[in-house]
């Protein structure tokens, strides 16, 4: 197995953190951009688009903040690799950001930036920010 390497991207978004942080963290808000459907039991999260299904475990969250997840299918056993929204605000212009973590193979670097550019854009349109 290729290993994983770590990558942030900042998307500047124009909603109140308080906003942002629903569409982030519960799974009718996830269903509106990141997924064609989510469901959740306690930690478990169910991720559902067109004919596939993956489960993520919800490893932390603090409202209003950051929310991190780990993908079940994942091999690898400790939770070094994840996915974690954050909503950063700068504190003087109070400007508004999603941070982004994730993990992706060399080879897969550009295709994952692509596919959280296209799942923050959704999410845009969903926020009526785009």
């Amino acid at each position: 197995m290729d290993e994983k390497i770590k990558f942030e991207l900042e998307f500047p978004i124009h909603a109140s953190p308080q906003l942002l942080y629903q569409y982030l963290s519960t799974p009718s808000g996830l269903s509106e951009w990141f997924a064609d459907n989510v469901n959740s039991r306690g930690e478990l999260f169910t991720f559902i688009w067109d004919d596939s299904e993956e489960q993520a475990k919800l490893l932390t969250k603090k409202s209003g903040e950051r929310i991190k997840f780990k993908w079940l299918n994942d091999e690898d056993e400790d939770n070094s690799i994840f996915f974690e929204l954050r909503i950063q605000v700068d504190e003087i212009t109070k400007d508004v950001s999603i941070m982004v973590t994730d993990f992706a193979e060399e080879d897969e670097m550009e295709e994952a930036k692509m596919l959280w550019d296209n799942q923050i854009s959704d999410l845009k349109q969903v926020l009526g920010s785009a």
